[in-house]
């Protein structure tokens, strides 16, 4: 999450792009394509991701790469995270999950920088999800909030001989649950085609593992931010949904 100060740590704000990421006023922006697929080939299957636009960011040992789908039930998120040595404690919905290692995404409906969703999901599968009231200088988060019928999967990738190669964190973020946001109410949601939100997605790993686990920190964030928070709304980025093939 960021709430305060990182002390010793490494913070990474460099992405390559693939597929569609363009620009707007010299600004990245991100392009969520259109599926017909259902929610659960999302989960289970590749190939609906197969047209997804993704990018990459972080650094090259424990690079991430995202990519996002949408359709008339919701929004669909999916980190691809290398690492060789995941780790987690912590079991619990909505425990502070930030304090070990994890990826996020903070979604801003309104643009308006104020209570937008935060999303978190560790190797264990465990997630944590809140509405951010206000993001830097005067963070404020209600924990207690939930994104209504929330689910998440995530699998450890293996190489051939059978080491970790990382791990896939895939979310399904239904509608239904962003219209409990206050900032749901001066839009439409479901959006249409062409909306713009607001976003910014993020990493973080403890190379120290459990036993260090403030020593070399990294924390990745794809729009680079400016301070010792990733609770920064003046970087987040346009999350432009696309509309389906079929016009």
């Amino acid at each position: 999450m960021g709430w305060g100060a990182w002390g010793a740590a490494v913070v990474f704000g460099i992405a390559m792009t693939i597929g569609s990421v363009g620009a707007q006023d010299g600004e990245p922006e991100f392009h969520v394509a259109w599926t017909e697929e259902s929610a659960t080939s999302i989960i289970d299957d590749e190939s609906p991701w197969w047209d997804a636009h993704r990018f990459r960011f972080g650094p090259a040992l424990y690079e991430t790469e995202f990519r996002a789908l949408w359709n008339a039930e919701g929004l669909y998120v999916r980190f691809d995270a290398t690492d060789t040595n995941p780790w987690f404690t912590m079991t619990n919905r909505d425990d502070r999950i930030w304090q070990e290692e994890v990826v996020e995404i903070f979604i801003d409906l309104d643009r308006s920088g104020t209570n937008y969703a935060e999303i978190e999901i560790n190797p264990n599968n465990v997630v944590t999800d809140l509405r951010m009231l206000r993001g830097v200088p005067d963070i404020e988060g209600d924990i207690e909030w939930d994104l209504d019928g929330l689910e998440s999967h995530v699998r450890l990738n293996k190489y051939r001989d059978g080491s970790t190669a990382g791990w896939t964190a895939v979310a399904v973020l239904p509608w239904a649950g962003f219209q409990t946001l206050p900032s749901a109410e001066t839009i439409t949601v479901p959006p249409a085609p062409a909306d713009r939100w607001r976003f910014n997605v993020f990493r973080i790993k403890r190379p120290g593992g459990p036993q260090r686990p403030t020593q070399d920190v990294v924390f990745a964030s794809w729009s680079p931010i400016t301070g010792e928070s990733f609770h920064e709304p003046a970087v987040f980025r346009d999350l432009i949904f696309d509309p389906s093939t079929e016009g």
